[in-house]
């Protein structure tokens, strides 16, 4: 709860910033990209044999990201955005301390990302942003499910249409119409957490990732 309000302080916080910004500048495009993403957390184990884990992987997934984004402002600026974003990570999953190919669980998560960054544009090209973002989980594929019957969970509920907060930061490049964002994304609450009566703790993840997208101003 405390992080939501953090987050909806520093849209309102924003959007103030952006009504003067608005009366000089505005732009609207269209975006897509790739995310590069991975999860991270403390290992988690079945308490009725220890070796029997899940543990973090340092594989990073590849995942689509696009959608819509407005501009409000010119030297300094307010970028909201609506995006379609697929993420995740690698889970390890250890039996007897050993693990292999066979024990990597691939879990992909479908989110609606809603990002808002304050900018300041250096000169006729080079632009830095940074701001908040929030995730709403819309779909997920079975790996998360798969990786807790691995080690025997058996009441454990995924986590779907979960939210989750977090921030991006990085650089963007404007030629012309066309616009070139590099990011690194980063979770303040968790993306995944779930408990289960065989496990010895919650399993809990946050999520970190790189971002290129390419976006082209319609308007």
């Amino acid at each position: 709860m405390k992080a939501g309000r953090i987050y909806l302080l520093a849209i309102a916080l924003l959007m103030s910033v952006s009504v003067s910004m608005a009366q000089r500048s505005f732009k609207l495009g269209l975006k897509g990209g790739a995310n590069l993403s991975t999860l991270r957390g403390e290992d988690v184990y079945n308490t009725n044999d220890p070796s029997i884990r899940i543990g973090n992987n340092e594989t990073r997934l590849t995942g689509f990201v696009g959608g819509a984004y407005a501009r409000f402002g010119n030297t300094l600026f307010i970028q909201p955005e609506l995006l379609f974003s697929q993420k995740g990570g690698t889970f390890n999953v250890y039996r007897d301390g050993i693990s292999n190919d066979q024990n990597q669980v691939d879990v992909r998560f479908t989110n609606i990302d809603v990002p808002v960054l304050l900018g300041i544009k250096i000169g006729e090209v080079l632009r830095l942003n940074a701001g908040p973002i929030a995730s709403l989980q819309v779909a997920q594929n079975q790996g998360l499910r798969e990786a807790l019957n691995e080690i025997g969970a058996q009441s454990a509920r995924d986590n779907l249409n979960r939210a989750a907060l977090g921030y991006q930061a990085g650089v963007g490049f404007d030629i012309g119409n066309l616009s070139l964002d590099l990011r690194y994304e980063g979770n303040l609450s968790n993306v995944i957490k779930t408990s289960d009566s065989n496990l010895n703790s919650q399993l809990m993840r946050k999520g970190n990732l790189w971002q290129a997208t390419l976006g082209f101003a319609i308007f």
